[in-house]
């Protein structure tokens, strides 16, 4: 006979949900609900953006990519991280490859692998990062991910931004004085 524990532990996991796999679009690119979907002028979004006191964030990807599905299904899969991002970016999603038609922030128009090119992505994914001077003023790429970070680092990367800090240091000295700031506090993070 089971135990009771034995049929509590049995009832908890039944009732926990399964982790699925991210959601792939017609594109084959991963859709989470929390995409911006606007007109693909990404003026407009900064735009956007910039009136709810968010930065724009441009996620370069494409069909097939497994370091895409690892951003997905382990970064985006932490709610600590999908939290960040809502509250702090508005995310518009494009292919490395893809004919859509995008408006970069001078107004011209491309299509996304050309806007890729020019914007020199060359891997996926690769995260860009958008904002303006606090007038709106200056549109302009503020830091760039290129490739895959595991979920420790993509998270310090969106506070890196947020913070401002991008504007005082580099990335590595960020990291090395949130480490020692993790330190003092006895805190190990688990980086990997």
């Amino acid at each position: 006979m089971r135990s009771l524990l034995g049929w509590a532990l049995a009832a908890l996991l039944w009732a926990m949900p399964a982790q699925s796999e991210p959601v792939l679009g017609d594109d084959g690119l991963h859709k989470p609900p929390w995409l911006h979907v606007g007109f693909m002028d990404l003026g407009e979004d900064l735009q956007d953006a910039r009136a709810e006191g968010k930065h724009l964030l441009v996620l370069f990807e494409q069909r097939g990519c497994p370091y895409c599905r690892e951003l997905h299904a382990v970064n985006f899969a932490r709610p600590e991280i999908v939290d960040y991002l809502n509250e702090h970016f508005l995310v518009v999603q494009l292919d490395l490859w893809g004919a859509r038609e995008v408006t970069d922030l001078q107004g011209e128009a491309h299509e996304e692998r050309d806007l890729a090119a020019s914007w020199g992505v060359q891997f996926t994914p690769t995260t860009v990062i958008l904002s303006t001077d606090a007038d709106g003023a200056n549109p302009r790429e503020v830091f760039r991910l290129p490739g895959y970070l595991k979920p420790f680092h993509y998270l310090s990367s969106l506070e890196y931004v947020v913070t401002g800090e991008h504007e005082r240091q580099g990335f590595q000295r960020y990291l090395q004085d949130k480490f020692a700031r993790l330190r003092e506090e006895g805190i190990d993070p688990d980086v990997w």
